[in-house]
């Protein structure tokens, strides 16, 4: 496999940026639910407080672990040759290159190599995936054949702590806890409301929670439908303008399910929401060498 998301795309200023602001983003959240909302004395005596406090950490240590593997994986990176490959007759054809579609074999004139169907050419990691969705500047990393599963992990647990975050801080200022009575939520004003630096980090929480919330929800579903299509956006532009074009373009469409174990594994359905590679050992990832198996 090839090199780690980071040291491939290392020299990315943006890439970095946002992983920084990625963990300091999730840490705050927790430290904000830990120390000013469920360590605070509506909480404090209540069986709700250990409830919480384990279940959003666990929703925490998922979203680190699938934006861990997300980071690190191999996208699906095209092998390079050991020596250059001449492709000059090829360049010279140009129609014949034009007439191509997503089940060729094709050349890339920056990577100077043969790449398999549905590999394009990331400018920014400098190589080509296979299947690749796209560049994402918050794993620093390409979203490709091989890693897309942990991608779309990593966005499920990053909306559902965002939930759970706007959750909790809005049941915290509408039903306070009342100690008297452990486990049971009544009333109609909180503590939060007496503490102005509760309040701030609260809000703050709030509208973090909202902006990231909304935001990993519509990057979710176009993936879902990029899968269920099975269609990358790549793909889905070049298919537009072959379209404006008035060419046709032949694409078999597969079964949703089929589509969707292609990306999450051919194991149980539950094993998709784990960042673990749940496929039969008959299963794995296919390997491409950096020649087709017939003339291009």
């Amino acid at each position: 496999m090839g090199a780690a998301g980071p040291d491939r795309c290392g020299r990315d200023p943006c890439g970095a940026l946002c992983l920084l602001l990625t963990y300091l983003s999730v840490g705050y959240a927790d430290y904000v639910i830990l120390t000013h909302i469920l360590l605070q004395p509506d909480f404090w005596g209540s069986l709700w407080c250990p409830f919480h406090a384990v279940m959003f950490n666990l929703i925490v240590l998922l979203l680190l672990a699938c934006h861990t593997r997300a980071v690190f994986a191999d996208p699906g990176m095209v092998p390079l040759p050991d020596t250059a490959i001449d492709f000059s007759d090829l360049r010279s054809s140009t129609s014949h290159k034009s007439e191509r579609s997503n089940e060729d074999w094709t050349v890339c004139n920056r990577c100077e190599t043969y790449r398999p169907p549905r590999a394009h050419h990331c400018r920014i990691c400098h190589r080509c995936v296979r299947r690749m969705d796209h560049h994402c500047p918050w794993i620093n990393n390409c979203v490709g054949e091989l890693n897309q599963k942990y991608f779309i992990q990593f966005l499920f647990y990053t909306g559902l702590a965002s939930l759970y975050a706007m959750g909790l801080v809005l049941t915290t200022w509408l039903w306070p806890v009342d100690r008297s009575f452990p486990g049971k939520m009544e009333g109609v004003a909180g503590g939060v409301s007496n503490n102005h630096v509760q309040m701030a980090h609260c809000i703050i929480l709030l509208v973090e929670s909202i902006l990231f919330g909304v935001f990993v929800t519509v990057i979710f579903y176009d993936q879902v439908v990029s899968i269920i299509t099975d269609e990358t956006p790549i793909e889905q532009l070049r298919n537009r303008l072959l379209k404006e074009a008035r060419r046709e373009v032949v694409h078999t469409r597969k079964p949703k399910i089929a589509l969707l174990r292609e990306v999450f594994g051919r194991g149980f359905v539950i094993c998709w929401f784990f960042p673990c590679n749940c496929s039969p050992p008959s299963g794995g990832a296919p390997a491409y060498s950096y020649l087709p198996n017939y003339d291009v």
